[in-house]
């Protein structure tokens, strides 16, 4: 009984169930469940006041097999996070479990930590199956305990929350997660003690009455970073890239490829990039949004440091590839060019001064070994360089 997953996907597992860990009072709640079914692999904790599960869907080969759970003891939850935290986030760990252990098998080493069988976790699908199934009684207006609120902030997602009435757990549902949050029994003074929402807002009527009515947080005022700086919200550079992708079509289509090819290959080349950076990022985040923002934020930092040519190049030679032939090959295509095509420059300029003349404007170019006026063909072209054997 085995499953493997990668460094990255288990710690994620992990940091998005520990902190609803049982007290070690409660021995069967003390700690992380692994519960594998044909399809995913599970961690679920709770300590009666909340209950976590995230899923990791497993690789084929580990599909269909029998289900088998372990529950990993609670005293040793930081220090299997330590070890998952020390490796590459692509290392691929192996999970086995025997009849009184589990195994985790890494690239250069392995933890085994003993497991009780003898201890019954509860039947925590059937728990969350009832709650996903209650119907809304009433105006539902239950009381939270705001202390046990920042555990969910370990999702690093939006969640969905489902309220169906005062007395009964509150839903929550994201991306590949799934949660619930018992309802404290009130209490205190104030709109803690209340238990309608009627009664709450009365106690807020003289305040809120010296608002107005037609006011939104939408309207809220929005940062606004400067020009200069790249974005770290991920909604932003998304917007960014999709707008480039769009702004790219249009101009190309605008483009003449036959009077000026390098100006259209540039924006066909812009948009392309654009598009596989969204995707990409797009991709990442629904896999997992906290990687995703890690990497916007570093990619800020990068082009705010202006240095992309030699992060490029260390990269390059990180993951082995030779960014040294790269640049040599691609100056001996500049090179080459440069020597067989007329200048990029007395292209545009000839295009720019067929315009002129097609417009009626007149004008006199003194001769020059970049620009020509064919007779025959009666428009300017740009002239190619000629080798230093013509010109002896």
């Amino acid at each position: 009984m085995s499953v493997t997953i990668n460094a990255h996907q288990l710690k994620l597992l992990l940091d998005q169930t520990a902190d609803h860990m049982g007290h070690e009072d409660v021995e069967p709640l003390h700690g992380i469940r692994l519960d594998v079914d044909s399809q995913y692999l599970y961690a679920v904790a709770s300590d009666r006041y909340t209950l976590a599960a995230a899923r990791y869907r497993l690789a084929d080969g580990d599909q269909n097999q029998e289900p088998w759970a372990r529950t990993i003891p609670g005293d040793f939850v930081p220090s299997l996070r330590q070890w998952v935290d020390s490796l590459k986030g692509s290392a691929y760990i192996t999970i086995s479990a025997a009849k009184d252990r589990l195994v985790f098998d890494g690239p250069l080493a392995d933890l085994t930590v003993a497991t009780n069988t003898a201890l019954e976790f509860p039947d925590w699908r059937g728990l969350l199956r009832g709650i996903a199934a209650q119907s809304v009684e009433g105006e539902p207006f239950p009381a939270l305990n705001a202390g046990l609120l920042p555990r969910w902030a370990a999702i690093q997602q939006s969640l969905r929350v489902r309220v169906t009435a005062d007395r009964k757990a509150v839903l929550l549902l994201g991306e590949n997660f799934i949660g619930a949050q018992m309802p404290t029994h009130g209490g205190g003074i104030g709109p803690a003690k209340a238990e309608t929402f009627e009664d709450a807002h009365n106690l807020w009527l003289w305040t809120l009455a010296a608002g107005a009515t037609n006011v939104d947080m939408a309207s809220l005022p929005q940062p606004e970073p400067s020009r200069f700086e790249a974005t770290r919200d991920i909604r932003e550079t998304a917007a960014t890239l999709l707008r480039g992708v769009l702004n790219s079509t249009s101009n190309a289509y605008q483009c003449d490829f036959d009077g000026d090819p390098d100006a259209w290959l540039a924006h066909i080349r812009s948009g392309v990039s654009d598009w596989m950076a969204y995707r990409f990022l797009d991709a990442l985040h629904q896999v997992d949004p906290r990687a995703a923002q890690q990497v916007v934020n570093d990619t800020a930092e990068q082009l705010d440091s202006g240095e992309l040519g030699e992060w490029a190049w260390g990269m390059a030679e990180e993951a082995g590839f030779n960014p040294k032939q790269w640049d040599e090959e691609h100056e001996a295509r500049v090179a080459k060019q440069m020597a067989e095509e007329p200048r990029k420059w007395a292209v545009r300029l000839a295009r720019s001064l067929n315009d002129a003349k097609n417009a009626g404007i007149g004008f006199r170019v003194d001769d020059n070994p970049f620009v020509s006026f064919d007779a025959e063909a009666g428009e300017w072209k740009a002239v190619k360089p000629q080798s230093v054997e013509a010109t002896a």
